[in-house]
């Protein structure tokens, strides 16, 4: 008799649904060697970005950066599918520090159940995750700068040891405003981005060069300038170890925040977003630096027609997350009392976090996400048919981005700038970390 074929739905659903971190660590290697041996490799997106940056590869297409917040294995299942569909390589699974905590989602259970995702349909090749938001807060780094980025940096080796090899470091929090130099403005933001890129070349796996992103302006604050950039990227250079590869792109802030602007009636407000921003910016951080371009946050509630326009002014990657969230809970196919069970849990548990000026819908938009983790049995616990039709809304979804940000048929240009590396050990993945800060886009 010959092996029974493993279940890969059921390895999945077990890996989410245990509460013992031993257990999830046990099944995402289960999953990972799987993966292995089908030819899927967690990979940094390092190469490509800087073969981006030295006009090797075009500019005529945007990344997207999706996080996966709930239904993470059926979406990444979509995913996958419009991936092989339409030929696409440039694509990033991804999940913020703050999201990791609210979701219910530790680093080794993200990682290992988007390879199981790419296991059930049949993909092969590199597969990008990335820490989305690894974030320094303000005050805590005002009050006791030492222990707050001994806490990103134990962030990020838990990344790392789960196969996160992609990071984004937002030290843009510490960017001081209220200091006349620009380069005084960014002098914190640069030194903590140096430092924590420093750390994470000493740790990353041997033959994986981390794509690292840096960030020079807070989103949902003061847009961008080229001296900004300038000024960072300045300061950053002289920080870095010699002969350290640095980041390969940089965030920038052009009119949006995170999660859209909600109007009292619940709606998203309609965002005017500055691309001549991003394309100036996009430029000069290739021209200049190397870079693969500009990044754009808190976009998938924008408009429809602002997509096509991120690969026309040459932006390298996008972030996407409120907008799936929105959609699972939007959803027809939603069960209603579980969508009014889990409003009465947040008006009840997280009524404290109700400003003085927010209508309930504006409270329950913005406080929902939280409601994703302590309900996360019972979303996953929907049928499976249930479960299929909101992920083939989304699906929908993803073919529209990938069209409109133009990475149809770019599979073949990533497996060129991507190399493919077994990491054996990856002990300790998997380390309880407290995750806290602002959420994702």
């Amino acid at each position: 008799m010959g092996r029974r074929p493993i279940d890969m739905d059921r390895l999945a659903m077990d890996l989410i649904l245990t509460d013992s971190l031993d257990e999830k660590k046990k099944l995402a290697k289960k999953i990972t060697d799987i993966a292995y041996k089908k030819g899927i490799f967690l990979s940094s997106i390092n190469e490509f970005y800087l073969a981006r940056g030295k006009g090797e590869v075009p500019n005529n297409f945007t990344t997207p950066a999706m996080n996966l917040r709930v239904l993470t294995y059926d979406l990444a299942k979509a995913i996958f599918r419009v991936a092989k569909k339409n030929n696409a390589g440039a694509f990033i699974f991804e999940i913020a520090k703050s999201e990791m905590g609210y979701t219910g989602q530790p680093a080794v259970e993200y990682t290992a159940v988007c390879l199981a995702a790419a296991i059930k349909e049949g993909w092969a090749g590199p597969v990008f995750i990335q820490g989305d938001h690894f974030q320094a807060n303000a005050k805590n780094y005002k009050e006791n700068p030492e222990k707050e980025v001994d806490s990103l940096k134990a962030l990020i080796a838990h990344a790392l040891e789960a196969g996160f090899y992609n990071i984004d470091i937002d030290s843009s929090t510490l960017v001081d405003l209220s200091k006349p130099d620009i380069k005084k403005q960014q002098e914190l933001n640069y030194e903590v981005c140096a430092l924590l890129t420093n750390f994470i070349r000493q740790n990353q796996p041997r033959g994986i060069e981390v794509s690292v992103g840096g960030e020079i302006g807070e989103v949902g604050h003061q847009n961008s300038t080229p001296e900004d950039l300038r000024a960072f990227m300045s300061g950053y250079k002289e920080r870095l170890r010699k002969r350290r590869c640095g980041i390969s792109k940089i965030s920038v802030q052009t009119g949006t925040s995170h999660g859209g602007v909600v109007l009292p009636d619940g709606t998203i407000a309609k965002v005017k977003l500055d691309f001549d921003t991003l394309r100036t910016l996009s430029k000069l951080a290739r021209e200049e630096y190397g870079l693969s371009g500009a990044v754009q946050h808190g976009a998938s509630t924008l408009p429809d027609e602002a997509f096509g326009k991120f690969p026309e002014e040459g932006t390298a990657e996008v972030h996407l997350a409120t907008g799936f969230q929105n959609m699972v809970y939007d959803s027809l196919h939603f069960p209603k009392e579980l969508k009014d069970k889990i409003y009465d849990w947040v008006k009840k548990n997280l009524a404290s976090e109700k400003k003085a000026d927010q209508t309930e819908e504006q409270f329950l938009y913005s406080a929902r996400k939280k409601a994703l983790g302590p309900f996360k049995k019972e979303i996953m616990g929907l049928s499976a048919d249930i479960r299929e039709k909101i992920a083939k809304e989304i699906e929908a979804k993803f073919e529209f981005l990938f069209e409109k940000l133009n990475v149809h048929n770019t599979r073949e240009l990533v497996s060129q700038h991507t190399t493919l590396k077994r990491v054996i050990s990856r002990k300790g993945a998997g380390t309880h970390v407290h995750m806290d800060g602002e959420g994702a886009d």
